[in-house]
């Protein structure tokens, strides 16, 4: 081992002090410094290491602020955003200091590297060990440091990017608080003139029912005053002979009223008749409700029906309106309910020559036929006897006798356990009389259950025909469906 003498022992206790007096190299951290005034290197304070870092009590206060922000108004978003900006902006601080810190470590790390280095080369045996040991440890603390300012490099990254983002949230919060004050502004403003009006029509109100009250009471009293002066000048019993007059003068006018409702109705009539006394047709039947109308030719000059296309149209009794008939393309027609009250045409078109022909007077309803369907309304569903005649436009063979149901909400078409059909309401349901039948029209009603699948089915009577019919359409008018023929 080689001997150090006391000469090179002096000096290097003055190169090793010239560095530090502070540096302690048996432990394995190298202290943090910072220069203070004089070039002094005075020891930074130390934190408490259980304290949270500012940058963790500004995530934990962002994310309260996130799971908060529905129960927050507007205003305290604004404050909050604000101290989290001032936070935010302390800790950027924070890090500018540390990093220029970290530059003055690097350069004092240097520093010492520098005289180790220049100690190495004097020195021999067990201290050149010691500084080569010292060299290593400088070297070790110049790496933390690095890898240390790297970590600083991002956080101070992502502390930039939550400023950042605390800023321009702080900016939308104030944004949205300037908005709804305007709008509260505008709201009260508008409230404020919304009173006023009221306020001014109220007093206007008060003012016209005071000026109309005092001209109504003023208005009574004259009408009362008049009539002291009518009851003085005349005495009861002319009052109750004018009284007898002025009755016997209502009832004439009432029967002159329906006496002239009378002519015009007969008017109308024998118009109607002059005009089908020139006609090559003229329609035979009781013009009402459950019978049945057939056009015949007025003599031998008339072409031939069988040759010639008919159409019935349904027409308002002033002649205004003019519907036609959908399906009514034959020389007999039983009249429809829709036909109350309306006259029936029927167009005879021959070789490019059209005839028409009307009835004398409009399709009277049948007698007793409202109140037999109110009194069947009363019951949940009205089951009729039908025999089916055709089934989807085809002759039907059989001539048993089904069911046919007409509910409030769906109708049902069965024979014993075996149901044909059974449907809702809808809109591609139809429901209209049928002339196809010669001898029985009146008797016959079409059905279209759905698309595809109808039926022609005849009743026992005419009544339970347009019974059906009534309630049917009765029904489905309930459930928003109207009920008519093709194209009706």
């Amino acid at each position: 081992m080689t001997k150090v003498s006391p000469e090179l022992e002096d000096e290097l206790q003055d190169a090793v002090l010239s560095v530090s007096a502070d540096v302690s190299f048996p432990s394995d951290r190298f202290p943090k410094y910072k220069i203070g005034p004089d070039n002094q290197i005075v020891e930074e304070p130390k934190l408490d290491p259980n304290a949270p870092s500012l940058k963790e009590v500004v995530v934990q206060e962002a994310a309260q602020l996130t799971e908060q922000h529905k129960r927050l108004s507007v205003r305290d978003l604004a404050s909050k955003f604000d101290k989290n900006l001032a936070s935010a902006a302390k800790l950027s601080d924070e890090a500018r200091h540390t990093e220029v810190a970290s530059l003055e470590g690097h350069v004092l790390l240097k520093k010492v590297r520098d005289a180790l280095e220049s100690l190495r080369g004097r020195l021999a045996g067990q201290n050149k060990e010691d500084v080569e040991k010292a060299i290593s440890m400088v070297e070790a603390l110049a790496i933390k440091l690095t890898q240390k300012e790297g970590e600083l490099i991002q956080e101070k990254f992502e502390v930039k990017k939550l400023a950042s983002f605390l800023k321009q949230a702080s900016e939308d919060a104030k944004r949205l608080v300037n908005q709804e004050w305007s709008f509260a502004c505008a709201e009260i403003e508008s409230a404020r003139a919304v009173v006023q009006r009221f306020g001014q029509a109220l007093e206007e109100e008060e003012q016209l029912s005071q000026t109309s009250g005092k001209q109504e009471v003023e208005k009574l009293i004259e009408e009362v005053q008049e009539a002291r002066q009518i009851r003085l000048m005349h005495q009861p019993s002319k009052v109750m002979d004018m009284e007898h007059e002025l009755q016997a003068l209502r009832i004439q006018i009432r029967e002159k009223s329906i006496f002239s409702v009378k002519l015009q109705k007969e008017l109308a009539i024998h118009k109607r008749a002059e005009e089908n006394r020139f006609c090559l047709y003229k329609i035979d039947g009781s013009q009402t409700l459950g019978s049945c109308l057939r056009i015949q030719p007025r003599s031998e000059d008339a072409p031939n029906l069988s040759k010639c296309s008919i159409q019935w149209y349904r027409v308002s009794s002033d002649g205004n309106e003019k519907k036609l008939i959908s399906g009514a393309n034959k020389s007999i027609y039983a009249p429809d309910p829709l036909d109350v009250g309306k006259v029936l045409q029927a167009d005879v078109l021959s070789n490019g020559q059209k005839i028409s022909v009307t009835t004398t007077y409009p399709i009277e309803p049948a007698a007793g036929l409202v109140s037999y369907v109110e009194s069947l309304m009363r019951k949940p569903n009205t089951e009729f006897n039908v025999v089916i005649s055709q089934m989807n436009g085809q002759d039907h063979p059989s001539h048993s006798t089904h069911v046919f149901h007409v509910g409030k909400m769906r109708m049902k078409l069965c024979k014993g356990w075996m149901t044909k059909s059974r449907e809702s309401y809808s809109s591609s349901m139809q429901l209209c009389g049928f002339g196809g039948v010669v001898n029985a029209a009146a008797k016959t009603l079409f059905w279209q259950a759905r698309k595809g699948l109808s039926f022609v089915l005849k009743f026992d009577s005419e009544r339970e025909r347009n019974a059906a019919i009534m309630l049917a359409r009765k029904y489905a008018c309930d459930c928003n469906v109207v009920l008519a023929g093709p194209d009706g």
